[in-house]
């Protein structure tokens, strides 16, 4: 048996498959497309879905894959044992109604033996208890022995969820040996231990079950097949688990260099380094497919697993960031398979590094907390820290469960667990309710699932803003119905359509549909899975009938506003990947008639100088007069040429290559303009924070670019009248009053100064003696707190002894200010706490030093309450 390394053996796979009839697809991004049930990718069948529902037609009817796939239930187990992982590739070849059980079992055997060289006396075989076909395939077709088939029942070798397409399975063992066993002389196919290996499963998709538990046979049968590529290549390199494998070592001797530790020599240490080891491959694949660390969805799942693996980095003893760094190890192992692993490496390591950071600041302030709990723990008789305090820790600053227990029992102390599993459950449980109970592979039905899927709209509107169709289909009320009359709401499908169907971040188009004496007015258009165009609206005249004839005219106004705005989204792209760094990667996008959106990933504010330089270039690329052409390809040819493909979108094998002159060339399905000067120009109207690591840039082109200036003029004209000024000399005009408010307010201030400086007399000599220490208590109208500190330091330089406690009501505030002199503060006098008591009575609060402090207040009405309460706080001080 060769000794093949995992990169090879994914290749041989795929190559093989294809040498079978199948078309290679690319693995599909770690964040599924249109389902909602599902957070993350967690199976090879899971982003096909669509095409064994028949909601989408497959680009072949035979499909082999390598899907990346992430899984998350047993994370708390993952380092503990060796069995565990978060990330694993998944081999895969499917059918889509075309070959059948007659094809797949012959070829996974002809692959694993004959290519592979497994040797057959190793391998078993496992089909479900009733199926006969199986056994027959088996035994007569590959020619295996009956007594190395065993037949398992429904829990083991029957795939179903819910209702829906099912079928039963059949899977390849491999004999690891005696000596790997139990001891048992029971131990088989099927044990619990580590003798027998499944590693690759056939499932045969052939019936439907219905709500009440029947089954049908299925017309056209589905092939589903999966097999981990880590676990095929434990057995072709004749190791024990997942880390030992070629690619996911490596990584692990990275951490164990990093760390200055050995693998091997401690369980404890163990477990630390293959926490770090599965979990940097996970989180190193989910930003590279556009995971954002967050508090919620999938970005909780990667921040989760970028602390826990921090934290056991703490645990080795690793100082600072380090994770970042080890990144480029997984992309290295893995930019064969997945190159866009390289061509992200710098975002995908700034992701990460920023998460350390943020991590650093959480688990000292977690530190903090924690050791104030314990503090209370030991000040009480109590031995247990209870488990809502530990979930606090956990659930608002992120400090893992396991680091809290560990640290309270080293003080002597336990957690009280159960209660934090019980915390947990109660956020599990709401997190359900959130979620609407969506079952991650369940099968959902609308009235247009169940219309002909071989029936598709044709759409026209590249080359047309108009075209005469026919009605295949209306439906009110979410019913199919042959006609509507005037005031009535629908949806009609026709067989062709000038169109835009809302997609890839385009808003769909609006007009109307007409015929003699009919028409309909529609609102906007979209899309089914399946290629039919729904034009949404309302009727406004006539009767329209289903099979009529009809004309379909788009907006053009509108459609053209749109297209400016699309075009001009990719010439921002292309400038902001110039100006901030390749880093930048869509994020998200909506173009519409009066505006266009990009979300893009990016770690900080974009700076003025830097969207000036922006919009700059983008309009420099419109007033060049680009031409603008879209091209249709094979996905391979578009990547070949270095086309930009747009996170999220889902390409099939013939992809549409929009290019603008040699500046930009994207993957895009939506409508453009012909020249870039049709675009007029471009204004960023803003740029904000979206997400954690995304910003958002809204801008305008055409005539909603001119009538944002518009607007802009006219403010400024009107701004110009109120300052009877011109335009153009505003600035100077506002620069001469503002001076001139200034010397105002100056003189104001001196004049006050005067008057405060003349009322010093007569404010000294109502001072009054409290024991034996000279009070002096003011109230001024009109000061600031700057005024009144320099009024205070002024009654104060005037006395040898004393204290002075002095208010003001400034701009509907209350200020105090309280100073002493040196001499008093030896008879206990403390100026920070005389305003503390004294500021209450005014309904505010303050503090200082000894010899000086300042507060607040409320309630100017009980100012004059509050200096006679002063005096009372100031006897009560004096010793």
């Amino acid at each position: 048996m060769q000794k093949l390394g995992l990169n090879e053996l994914r290749e041989r796979y795929l190559s093989f498959f294809e040498s079978k009839g199948h078309l290679r697809l690319p693995s599909f991004p770690l964040v599924p497309q249109n389902d909602a049930s599902l957070l993350l990718i967690n199976s090879g069948m899971a982003p096909l879905k669509p095409y064994f529902t028949g909601k989408e037609e497959p680009p072949r009817k035979r499909v082999t894959t390598c899907q990346k796939c992430i899984r998350t239930p047993d994370i708390e187990n993952v380092g503990k044992t060796a069995r565990h992982g978060t990330f694993f590739e998944m081999l895969g070849n499917f059918s889509f109604g075309d070959y059948f059980k007659n094809e797949a079992i012959p070829w996974a055997w002809e692959f694993v033996t004959k290519d592979l060289k497994i040797p057959v006396e190793r391998l078993w075989v496992s089909i479900y208890e009733d199926d006969d076909e199986a056994f027959e395939i088996w035994t007569k077709s590959v020619g295996i022995p009956a007594e190395k088939i065993v037949r398992m029942g429904k829990k083991d070798n029957f795939w179903e969820i819910g209702t829906g397409p099912c079928g039963p399975c059949s899977e390849i063992y491999f004999d690891r040996g005696e000596d790997k066993g139990c001891g048992s002389p029971d131990c088989k196919v099927g044990c619990d231990c580590d003798r027998y290996i499944e590693f690759w499963n056939l499932v045969f998709t052939q019936f439907n079950r219905d709500d009440e538990g029947n089954y049908t046979r299925l017309a056209n049968p589905n092939i589903d097949t999966g097999m981990g590529l880590e676990r095929l290549a434990c057995i072709m390199q004749d190791v024990n688990n997942l880390f030992e494998v070629d690619t996911v070592r490596n990584v692990l001797n990275n951490v164990c260099s990093i760390a200055e530790v050995k693998y091997g020599e401690n369980n404890k240490t163990d477990v630390s380094i293959r926490v770090i080891t599965d979990h940097i491959r996970s989180t190193t694949m989910m930003v590279s497919d556009g995971v954002i660390p967050s508090n919620e969805g999938r970005g909780y799942v990667l921040r989760r697993l970028l602390r826990r693996a921090a934290r056991h980095g703490k645990l080795l003893g690793v100082e600072g960031q380090f994770l970042y760094n080890l990144a480029m190890v997984v992309i290295n192992e893995s930019k064969e398979a997945y190159p866009e692993l390289f061509e992200k490496a710098e975002y995908i390591q700034k992701v990460i590094k920023i998460e350390e950071e943020k991590f650093q600041h959480t688990i000292d302030q977690g530190l903090a907390i924690l050791n104030g709990y314990i503090s209370d723990l030991k000040s009480s008789s109590d031995k247990v820290l209870s488990g809502d305090k530990a979930f606090k820790l956990h659930d608002t600053f992120g400090f893992p469960f396991d680091l809290t227990r560990e640290i309270a029992e080293e003080n002597g102390f336990s957690v009280n667990e159960e209660e934090f599993r019980a915390e947990m459950e109660k956020q599990k449980t709401a997190a359900k309710i959130a979620q609407g109970n969506k079952d991650g592979a369940g099968w959902d039905d609308n009235i247009y699932s169940t219309l002909d899927k071989s029936i598709k709209t044709e759409f026209l509107g590249y080359g047309s803003f108009e075209c005469d169709s026919n009605i295949l289909y209306i439906v009110k009320d979410g019913q199919l119905v042959d006609n509507i009359q005037e005031g009535d709401e629908a949806v009609i499908i026709l067989d062709k359509t000038a169109f835009y169907g809302e997609s890839g971040g385009q808003a769909g188009d609006t007009g109307y549909l007409q015929a003699k004496n009919v028409l309909f007015k529609v609102n906007d258009c979209r899309k089914t899975a399946d290629g039919k165009f729904l034009h949404i609206g309302i009727v406004e005249k006539g009767l329209l009938e289903k099979g009529s004839s009809i004309t379909a005219k788009v907006d053009v106004a509108s459609r053209m506003s749109t297209a400016r705005n699309h075009t001009v989204t990719h010439l921002l792209q292309k400038a902001l990947r110039n100006v901030l760094g390749s880093h930048i990667n869509q994020a998200g996008s909506l173009v519409e008639p009066n505006r266009l959106r990009f979300d893009f990933s990016h770690f900080s504010p974009v700076t003025d100088e830097e969207l000036e330089r922006i919009e700059n270039e983008v309009n420099e690329k419109i007033l060049e007069n680009l031409p603008v052409s879209a091209t249709e390809m094979s996905l391979d040819e578009a990547k070949k040429l270095g086309a930009t493909a747009l996170f999220g979108e889902k390409y099939g094998s013939t992809v549409r290559v929009v290019k603008i002159g040699d500046y930009s060339m994207e993957l895009c399905g939506g409508t453009h303009l012909s020249m870039t000067s049709q675009a007029s120009l471009i204004k960023i109207v803003s740029e904000s924070g979206v997400a954690a690591g995304v910003r958002r840039i809204e801008a305008l082109t055409g005539l909603g670019a001119i009538q944002y200036y518009s607007q802009k003029e006219k403010l400024l004209n009107d701004v110009a009248a109120a300052l009877k000024s011109s335009p153009t000399d505003c600035i100077k005009k506002v620069e001469i009053l503002t001076n001139d408010i200034k010397t105002g307010q100056k003189e104001i201030e001196q004049l006050r100064s005067k008057l405060v400086a003349g009322s010093i007399d007569d404010i000294l000599s109502n001072a009054v003696d409290v024991k034996g220490v000279k009070v002096i208590t003011a109230k001024y109208d009109g000061l600031d707190m700057d005024g009144l500190r320099n009024t205070s330091d002024m009654l104060k330089n005037k006395i040898d002894s004393g204290v002075v406690v002095i208010a003001s009501n400034y701009e509907d505030k209350v200020n105090f200010v309280v100073t002493a002199t040196k001499d008093c503060l030896a008879k206990g006098i403390h100026c920070g706490n005389i305003i503390k008591e004294t500021a209450k009575i005014a309904g505010g609060g303050g503090g200082g030093r000894p010899d000086m402090a300042q507060a607040g207040g409320k309630d100017a009405s009980k100012i004059k309450d509050a200096l006679e309460y002063s005096i009372k706080v100031i006897e009560a001080q004096i010793k």
